[in-house]
């Protein structure tokens, strides 16, 4: 199937490995442009290069913090007009309702909540200009059914989400959609981290610990980027013109809900 998005333009946050990285990739299967962004460089542009090799499309870099003022400025004076932005960043430390205090939860909110308010923002006004546009977050399973270790993350991400219900709706008409991407466990460093942490408390092998998580889900495995990339690239898609506003699941079915 031919997405119809060849030619586009797209900035892909916090996307030199893991989900934001499939999420790239799948774009530049289909003939999508890319701006990249990461905090680290030497990672970001070994990405850059690979893709660039692998798919033969322009990819510029910015290594910048995009939770913060500046490295926002240096990435969008890099992106100018793009025609997809994909938001991602990195999720908050795990803990306990008790860890944290009001700083954990304001650098939670810039990070995983103002951070993409702020980028679409500054990109949505230029795409419903131009009468067409998407917009993809990357937040979290945890958004349909919180995760009692992730309550900084579960926050900030709810938060997110109340936003893009209301603005999503309010953009339609000019043919820019937005919509959340929620990931359960990928095979990505934050669920290796986590799983480290959990078999640590538990006294037991990480091995044993990821076993016990994957049983748990009825695909009876993580995920992977190129799943993730996959309906990523879809929602980004011309055939997906109609999706507004949703919430949808990655997770290989481990939320249990009927709606």
């Amino acid at each position: 199937m031919d997405f119809g998005i060849g030619g586009k333009r797209a900035l892909v946050c916090a996307s030199s490995k893991g989900l934001g990285r499939g999420c790239a990739e799948a774009l530049a299967g289909e003939g999508v442009a890319l701006v990249l962004n990461a905090r680290g460089a030497a990672a970001l542009e070994a990405t850059a290069q690979e893709i660039r090799e692998r798919f033969g499309v322009p990819v510029e870099t910015v290594a910048a913090d995009i939770t913060t003022a500046e490295g926002r400025a240096a990435v969008l004076a890099v992106a100018g007009e793009v025609d997809i932005l994909v938001n991602n960043a990195g999720g908050p430390p795990p803990g306990v309702w008790t860890d944290w205090d009001r700083d954990d939860f304001i650098a939670a909110l810039d990070a995983n909540m103002l951070t993409p308010i702020a980028l679409i923002q500054a990109l949505v006004p230029g795409m419903m200009a131009r009468g067409w546009g998407r917009v993809v977050n990357i937040t979290s399973r945890a958004v349909k059914a919180p995760l009692p270790a992730l309550g900084l993350s579960n926050s900030a991400r709810a938060g997110l989400t109340g936003f893009v219900a209301g603005t999503s709706r309010q953009v339609a008409r000019s043919g820019v959609t937005i919509n959340n991407l929620l990931p359960g466990s990928h095979d990505t460093d934050r669920i290796r981290s986590l799983d480290a942490r959990n078999a640590e408390s538990k006294g037991i092998s990480v091995s044993d610990q990821k076993a016990q998580r994957v049983a748990a889900n009825p695909v009876g495995r993580d995920g992977t980027a190129e799943e993730f990339g996959a309906a990523c690239a879809f929602l980004c898609s011309r055939q997906a013109a109609f999706i507004v506003g949703q919430n949808l699941l990655v997770d290989g079915g481990e939320v249990n809900a009927t709606l």
